[in-house]
């Protein structure tokens, strides 16, 4: 099984500095990189702020706060950041061609026994792997929005994939202190198929008048007991970010189910993304 360090974390956005927040936090020796200027200090800065918050409440002391940031050093150049790292987590767009760009570059660049993990939520590993000299090194690391709260991780496998790769990527998830389940290289895994449908079908429900977005939520945060409901988790995942999914997972399976409706369509157009412009189905307050 890999022993791993240090953990580079490619991406600094909302999910890669989570992924880089969590690393640190688990002992890790974390390198955050994103190839627009700025990006990763601007990453490191939403860390510190979730820290402080954590502090605030208690839940950490500054001391642990201080040593979490000490561990991470953010760098503007990838392959910088990559260079000597034992897993590389990437954490940039859903874009199938962005992604295997990169990993063909990190694969020409790192020692052959670094693991390459994906974070995507819907596009196929193998393809990803196929980019690469080493495919059996290569999987999903699928993380949950926000990073430091949500304790599943999906790992991705692929035919592939080696089974001591699986291993130690399911071995980081564990001492990130998150609850990993194994899943096969499908379209849309197990969690974003089964979060889309029920997230779309909510936006059609809402289209026909069925009931108000908040009304179609509480019948699943009462009623069902989910934690969150189907529309405002659209709305803290992306809208943009549900209408690729959507529009994928339509295409690779043939199934009309994932067609996007047209309400995500227009909210999209209209920059309406959810929290992070801070409208989508629901208004969100700035900051």
């Amino acid at each position: 099984m890999t022993d791993v360090a240090t953990v580079a974390v490619i991406g600094a956005g909302t999910m890669g500095h989570g992924i880089a927040q969590v690393a640190a936090q688990a002992g890790y020796a974390v390198r955050l990189s994103d190839a627009v200027p700025g990006a990763a200090q601007s990453g490191l800065a939403r860390v510190r702020r979730n820290l402080d918050g954590a502090v605030e409440r208690g839940k950490l002391t500054p001391a642990e706060r201080d040593t979490t940031l000490a561990r991470i050093a953010v760098s503007d150049s990838v392959l910088e950041a990559a260079g000597g790292a034992d897993l590389v987590v990437e954490a940039i767009p859903e874009d199938l061609e962005l992604k295997r760009e990169l990993f063909a570059r990190l694969d020409a660049s790192m020692p052959e026994a670094a693991l390459l993990a994906t974070n995507t939520s819907s596009l196929s590993v193998a393809a990803i792997a196929a980019a690469t000299r080493r495919p059996a090194r290569v999987l999903g690391m699928h993380f949950f929005n926000p990073v430091h709260l949500m304790k599943l991780v999906e790992i991705v496998t692929h035919t592939g994939a080696a089974p001591a790769s699986v291993a130690a990527a399911v071995g980081v998830a564990r001492r990130l202190g998150k609850e990993p389940i194994v899943v096969k290289d499908s379209p849309g895994f197990a969690s974003s198929r089964l979060g889309l449908a029920l997230g779309l079908e909510a936006m059609r429900m809402l289209e026909e008048g069925v009931a108000t977005a908040v009304d179609i939520d509480r019948a699943m945060t009462l009623g069902y007991n989910h934690p969150v409901g189907p529309l405002r988790l659209t709305d803290l995942v992306g809208l943009d970010v549900r209408l690729a999914i959507a529009r994928y997972l339509a295409r690779t399976l043939g199934d009309e189910r994932f067609a996007p409706p047209p309400i995500l369509e227009r909210l999209v157009s209209e920059g309406k993304l959810g929290r992070k412009t801070g409208q989508g189905f629901f208004a969100w307050p700035e900051g």
